[in-house]
């Protein structure tokens, strides 16, 4: 077994000095099982990068049993899932919901860490559509006036949102009675200028939305066992703001992340996410091309990693799986479980 697991057996036992404010939840009321993942995450930090995997709805957590054949018999630590927007039994399809809540208790119970995110329709528009563009798609455009109507209470763009969020809080609320902790991604990528909630600096625009949210699942639902995280998308691509312009603020986020596609893991994104984090925890939320062991042992302080679905294959040979699943810079579900011997 890899060296480090002196080190985890370790910190079982004693936790890092960071500030008790720094180790707790932005939610007052988090659930005890929301604050030991954050604890964990931090003791964690710079000695082991948590390796993950995406998995669309329609493929139920076919991507998290694929990695065992696709590297040398290794699981992720990380499960993640979408709610998805779409028809019935498509890719996304809304009536994937319950499945994805029933694999997140199943993959829990395995030892797993759950992280879960929403493509979500506009406001103005019905889930159950087909389209992943057009005028009512995921990645359609509110007007001015749209968005605007979109923060004021009482309006009829505004009630539409709230029941948008009250059936995904339905969800959450299940995995909160089986007293498990979920890494939370909502409207991630917002410095880009794909989704309609995305390219709105500043305080009008995806903060305002971000703390909507917030207030709505923790304030009015009462869900306790979210890590709220902003997630954002890599700098460097065309069309993408800087991650500060679109920070809604440390009273609502515990983690910050960013995806990679695109330009490779580049120091600046690293930099900027750790300055901005200012101690708190950073992760690669997603990515396409997994990270090489050479990366991570220059930017030691990613949390985890979760690569996108069908990417673990296309976008990844045999070597470069891995490599990264072997590493002693990487964290397995088997080599979590070997440690700890209990869930987070």
């Amino acid at each position: 077994m890899k060296n480090r697991l002196l080190y985890f057996c370790a910190v079982l036992l004693v936790f890092s000095t960071y500030a008790t404010a720094q180790l707790s939840p932005v939610n007052p009321n988090a659930t005890p099982e929301a604050k030991a993942l954050l604890e964990f995450l931090y003791s964690q930090r710079g000695k082991g990068v948590l390796t993950g995997q995406h998995s669309y709805p329609l493929f139920s957590d076919i991507y998290m049993e694929r990695v065992e054949n696709l590297t040398n018999g290794s699981h992720p630590v990380v499960f993640g899932q979408d709610f998805g927007y779409s028809k019935p039994n498509s890719l996304d399809g809304i009536n994937f919901r319950q499945r994805t809540i029933d694999n997140a208790i199943k993959w829990h119970a395995k030892g797993a860490i759950i992280t879960l995110m929403w493509h979500a329709v506009p406001p103005t528009s019905e889930e159950n559509f087909t389209t992943w563009q057009g005028v009512n798609g995921v990645q359609s455009k509110l007007t001015d006036e749209q968005w605007k109507q979109l923060l004021t209470e009482g309006t009829e763009i505004n009630n539409r949102w709230k029941a948008q969020v009250d059936v995904i809080a339905f969800f959450l609320k299940q995995l909160q009675d089986e007293k498990i902790p979920v890494i939370w991604r909502p409207y991630h990528e917002m410095n880009g200028d794909w989704f309609w909630w995305g390219a709105r600096p500043g305080n009008g625009g995806y903060r305002a939305l971000y703390r909507m949210l917030y207030d709505r699942l923790v304030n009015y639902h009462h869900i306790n066992n979210l890590l709220w995280t902003f997630n954002a998308n890599e700098l460097g691509s065309p069309n993408v703001g800087q991650y500060v312009d679109f920070f809604p603020g440390h009273d609502v986020v515990d983690i910050l992340a960013t995806d990679f596609y695109r330009n490779g893991y580049q120091i600046d994104d690293y930099e900027k996410l750790t300055k901005l984090a200012n101690g708190k925890i950073i992760a690669i939320g997603e990515c396409g091309k997994l990270p090489t062991p050479k990366i991570l042992k220059n930017q030691p302080n990613w949390s985890w990693f979760m690569c996108w679905s069908e990417f673990l294959e296309v976008a990844n040979d045999w070597d470069s799986r891995n490599a990264i699943y072997n590493s002693d810079l990487t964290i397995t579900l088997e080599e979590l479980n070997l440690i700890t011997n209990s869930k987070l």
